[in-house]
């Protein structure tokens, strides 16, 4: 094995994806022609799916970038969206075999090089896989990577990564890329989207992130967002809002530091707690 595989959080389940085929940093050749008509299908349904839903609901910015990704009816090949994605904004897609340590994420990001996991959802797990997908990383984070301050957003995360890495501060920054990457909402003139490729890749949180009643929203502020836990296996009880991406990329120009230790004397959250210095969107 050249590579020691990784689990998702406290899962006992065996990591899926082969670790076998991967180099030293983690990444992979993506093997295209070992994907099945089944697994095309898979990728195509929940294409399908997720378009329907986007309008009213995704950000602009997603929905103009959605084409790019080519293919609709089978699973893209990763250097057919590279040959676009390099042109508008500098970035590729690598293949990784499931989930990767810290280093190697934040190292691929800094780089401009964006980690695409290559295996799919059985068809059993159409509605819900525990670890992230080719589907999910494709369709939820690839698009906005065309827009160039998104793009430059992630790659400035990678750098600020490796340097919580250093300083034993990767849980906090990892609770930034979970309420924006992965699970951010903003604000736009026709009312509230979501950004975030967690909520954009799913039926369910993509309604409910947007239009339900109960969780709370909050405008983005980085030290109470540091200071929230999440969750992994329910929808988010908590979403923060940016006004644009400009906004989020400035928010993260300072150094870090100073941040980790104000968080750590403060402590943690609830991903449900509301408190007296939030600027609410909607309370839950």
């Amino acid at each position: 094995m050249a590579v020691e595989p990784v689990v998702y959080g406290v899962s006992q389940r065996p990591p899926r994806g082969d670790y076998t085929r991967a180099d030293a940093d983690y990444t992979c050749a993506q093997n295209w022609a070992a994907y099945t008509e089944a697994d095309h299908d898979t990728y195509r349904r929940l294409y399908e799916r997720q378009m329907a839903l986007l309008p009213g609901l995704a950000c602009d910015a997603f929905i103009e970038a959605i084409p790019l990704l080519g293919a609709r009816d089978r699973i893209p090949r990763f250097e057919d969206i590279n040959a676009r994605l390099k042109l508008a904004t500098g970035w590729e897609l690598v293949a990784v075999p499931g989930l990767i340590p810290e280093r190697p994420f934040f190292d691929l990001l800094a780089s401009r090089r964006f980690p695409v996991t290559d295996w799919i959802r059985t068809p059993a797990e159409f509605d819900y896989v525990v670890e992230p997908d080719v589907f999910h990383d494709l369709f939820g984070h690839v698009p906005l990577l065309f827009n160039p301050v998104f793009a430059d957003y992630v790659q400035r995360y990678g750098a600020g990564g490796l340097k919580a890495h250093d300083l034993g501060a990767g849980e906090l920054l990892s609770r930034l890329y979970w309420y924006t990457i992965e699970f951010g909402l903003i604000q736009q003139a026709d009312g509230l989207r979501a950004y975030g490729a967690g909520i954009l890749s799913s039926s369910g949180e993509l309604r409910h992130s947007v239009t339900s009643p109960q969780p709370q929203r909050i405008a983005l502020d980085l030290l109470r967002c540091m200071r929230t836990r999440y969750k992994i296996d329910d929808y988010q009880a908590t979403y923060f809002v940016i006004d644009s991406f400009e906004r989020l990329f400035d928010m993260t120009a300072p150094d870090f530091g100073p941040l980790y230790e104000t968080v750590r004397s403060l402590g943690d959250l609830s991903a449900d707690t509301t408190i007296a210095s939030d600027s609410a969107i909607t309370l839950g």
